[in-house]
């Protein structure tokens, strides 16, 4: 059950993004961010395939070799794509995704309580500073520690296992990157934020599930705050009846 709440609530925040004005400036603003960054990468990814795959492998002189020499290069620049993607996710996140993702956060809530709950106190520098510091542990590391895994997966013969089980396990931790805003606004522990993570795992994983479809991913990704803003309140209210 938590696992299609999970993949209703992502589609409940972009169809409430579309309906409100500023959530869908802000959405398209993070969306071309992500697109730009990601294109960059992966047109230099592509025209520079065959150099990155010399590095590791000189292009052989048998002409059968060579054929698969091609074959190993377009495989290495698509896996390098896939990472390109994250990757652009991740400097978008750091740079200036974290700071939309926050305020698409309080735009929510003051949609659906009629008001925002101000519990960080301080200058607008120190509040900013405190939202990098969440992030990072949040969104950086995990995301960070699922990309080493997929190499892994390349490089040993439990590959398809571990690819599947790292693509899940870094869905999950970018859908909890979105729900987590709440809670961490409301100066909730590392701990305990994350034990929430553990307990909710499976809608975590359905919330994820869209981040897999490619280019359908970036559309989703940019307006994940508002359907994991709607779940955060939810819980918090029936956490308090």
């Amino acid at each position: 059950m938590q696992f299609f709440s999970g993949i209703k609530y992502n589609v409940k925040g972009l169809v409430l993004a579309c309906k409100t004005p500023s959530l869908l400036i802000l959405g398209l603003v993070r969306f071309f961010v992500v697109v730009i960054l990601g294109l960059v990468l992966t047109g230099m990814i592509l025209a520079w395939h065959e150099k990155i795959l010399s590095l590791v492998w000189t292009i052989p002189e048998n002409q059968w070799l060579v054929y698969l020499w091609h074959a190993v290069s377009w495989l290495v620049s698509l896996f390098l794509v896939a990472v390109s993607m994250i990757l652009s996710y991740l400097g978008s996140q750091i740079i200036f995704g974290v700071f939309i993702m926050d305020y698409m956060s309080r735009i929510t809530e003051r949609l659906v309580l009629g008001h925002e709950e101000h519990p960080v106190t301080g200058s607008w520098l120190e509040f900013c500073l405190y939202l990098i510091r969440q992030e990072i542990p949040r969104a950086v590391i995990p995301v960070l520690i699922s990309l080493f895994a997929m190499l892994l997966g390349l490089l040993t013969p439990l590959g398809p296992i571990i690819l599947v089980l790292s693509s899940a396990a870094a869905i999950s931790f970018m859908a909890w990157d979105n729900t987590d805003l709440v809670p961490a606004r409301r100066m909730k522990s590392l701990g305990e934020r994350f034990s929430f993570f553990r307990r909710h795992l499976l809608f975590h994983l359905g919330f994820g599930l869209w981040f897999l479809i490619p280019w359908v991913n970036i559309l989703f990704l940019s307006y994940a705050p508002v359907g994991a803003t709607l779940y955060a309140l939810q819980h918090q209210e029936q956490k308090e009846t």
